[in-house]
């Protein structure tokens, strides 16, 4: 094989409670090792939580599966402290191009801006993510992993949650303050509850085909329409590492998966592709159903769903490891203050409105785009194939053409966490927003915004030289650290440093007084998660203190 990647087998250890005869207890257990269940303990864990992971396995994901990872979802990842290794391995990628037949009929650039750490998008392997991931928990003394667990019962109560393992070497019980359920599309945790699940399931199927080859195509997402190697159907196209190319091929809801997974099927239509003289191998065949589908609540009591266990989209755009990467992102920060008891579980609610809102929005974007994919009907496909026809000449068609609106992180602009404006701002960067990175000077050369800050509220309050702020300003941002719910005070200038206690981010190119539409006094007030919550003209440290209280539900 070309491919260079092994398949890591993680070790079981018996469990405790079956050597020592006894039930154990932990805070937080998440089921579910994949890229979801992992983030989640790896969050919590770096923040001083006791966890416990448990899974039914003990290697990583066989096949790409999740082969695209969007900026935002990056810079979470950043700051789990793994995005580093992502990004290099990955294959960084902004620009998609769409083919109709065999002519470019549309084009996008995910990051058209200068001045991002990320860009828009890398194309990595899921089993080189989960790798990294468990690389990452392995160095956190408080993350406990326990694989070829396997949970067969949970009992949930008011007070905590009790779970039913099996093991190889027999059963034991545990009890838990918080379950976070992470099990998957299938989830046999929410199916043991009989929970709902609600959506709708569309009658085409694809072809997955991971092929290793050396091929000279760009580094860009490429889809074609009804392309001369395989006629009236749809094919995508990605670049990944070590040389392994990931291709869709449209099927139609007749065909037969098992059949169509056969080598002597898939290598001829890799071949047509192609070209017969080409080399490559096969190193992984799937056949996939789309599926737009979720939970109606993503907490149920002690109970907490995340990533695919609480809702699925079709594969086109991106949308499931990145959403579901961000449901953890959104739950963890949550989670660590109602355990703290800084606050009320009610603050949990606001985890299933603002990420059930994200997954809403992610349906409505995948079903957009199946429909477009996969007419119904004759009709609708003349209307597509007219779409494209015209898309490549003239710009209104272009805006319709839609072969996967990719992901893009939610704008939680409804959120009742949420400070409205009480002046008027220019930009993005409203409450409810997810931040804009911007490069920041150090004394090592250059750095960035996001990876400055995170895992706390903090507050970001603007002056054009920072020498110049004055004494009750100074005392003003420094008083805010105090309390039950600190918040961290950052000084951002154009130059100059604040007074000692104060932490400065030198904005030496402009790009953050830009983004954020910044003027002297200019305060913003952000999550743990890096989204906007609050923002004025200027600071009263008795308004940021009000927009904690609402933030975190104890106003």
């Amino acid at each position: 094989m070309l491919s260079t990647y092994q398949y890591p087998k993680f070790e079981y250890v018996r469990p405790p409670e079956i050597a020592e005869g006894r039930d154990g207890h932990y805070p937080v257990v998440i089921v579910g090792a994949g890229p979801v269940g992992l983030c989640t303990a790896i969050d919590l864990a770096r923040q001083g939580r006791q966890v416990l992971l448990l899974d039914n396995d003990d290697t990583v994901s066989i096949g790409s599966r999740g082969v695209c990872y969007a900026k935002r979802t990056l810079e979470v990842l950043d700051r789990l402290g793994c995005g580093e290794e992502m990004v290099h391995k990955g294959v960084s990628w902004n620009v998609g191009r769409t083919f109709f037949r065999e002519d470019e009929v549309f084009n996008f650039n995910l990051c058209p801006e200068p001045d991002h750490h990320r860009p828009g998008m890398i194309n990595l392997q899921q089993y080189y993510l989960e790798d990294y991931l468990v690389q990452r928990a392995r160095k956190l003394p408080n993350l406990e992993m326990r694989f070829k667990n396997s949970v067969i019962a949970v009992t949930p109560g008011e007070d905590e949650a009790s779970l039913r393992v099996e093991t190889p070497d027999g059963a034991y019980t545990l009890t838990t303050d918080w379950l976070v359920v992470a099990d998957g599309a299938r989830s046999p945790i929410r199916t043991m509850l009989g929970l709902d699940i609600d959506g709708k399931i569309f009658m085409d199927r694809f072809l997955i085909a991971d092929v290793v080859m050396k091929a000279d195509f760009p580094t860009e997402r490429w889809f074609w329409f009804d392309p001369p190697f395989h006629p009236n159907q749809s094919v995508l196209l990605h670049r990944q590492a070590d040389n392994v190319f990931r291709i869709d091929f449209q099927l139609g809801w007749q065909a037969d998966p098992e059949q169509e997974k056969k080598p002597e099927n898939v290598i001829p239509r890799i071949q047509a592709m192609i070209g017969d003289d080409r080399e490559f191998e096969l190193e992984w065949v799937s056949v996939y159903t789309f599926q737009c589908r979720r939970m109606n609540r993503f907490n149920h009591g002690r109970v907490l769903f995340v990533g695919d266990s609480a809702h699925q989209v079709s594969p086109f755009g991106a949308r499931g490891a990145n959403s579901g990467i961000q449901d953890a992102d959104n739950l963890v920060w949550k989670l660590a203050l109602v355990m703290d008891g800084k606050a009320p579980a009610t603050l949990l609610d606001t985890y299933g409105d603002e990420r059930g809102f994200a997954a809403d929005e992610n349906i409505m974007n995948s079903t957009r785009s199946t429909d477009f994919i996969t007419p119904k009907s004759r009709t609708s496909k003349t209307f597509r194939n007219a779409v494209l026809g015209l898309a490549e000449h003239h710009p209104f068609a272009r805006a319709l053409v839609n072969s996967g609106r990719l992901s893009v992180p939610s704008f939680l602009v409804g959120s009742r966490l949420n400070t409205a404006d009480d002046a008027v701002f220019a930009g993005n960067m409203v409450p409810g927003a997810p931040m804009d990175d911007a490069p920041i000077a150090t004394a090592d050369g250059e750095s960035w915004l996001l990876q400055a800050l995170g895992d706390r509220f903090q507050v970001l309050h603007y002056v054009a030289d920072a020498a110049d702020l004055d004494a009750a300003s100074a005392a003003a941002l420094q008083s805010l650290a105090e309390g039950a719910i600190p918040v961290e005070p950052i000084v951002v200038a154009a130059r100059g440093q604040a007074p000692a206690g104060l932490r400065t981010l030198t904005d030496a190119k402009g790009r953050i007084r830009e983004r954020y539409d910044l003027q002297p006094g200019t305060t913003y007030l952000v999550r743990p998660d890096q989204h906007v919550t609050a923002r004025w003209r200027a600071l009263d440290p008795a308004r940021v203190r009000a927009a904690v209280a609402r933030a975190t539900c104890n106003a």
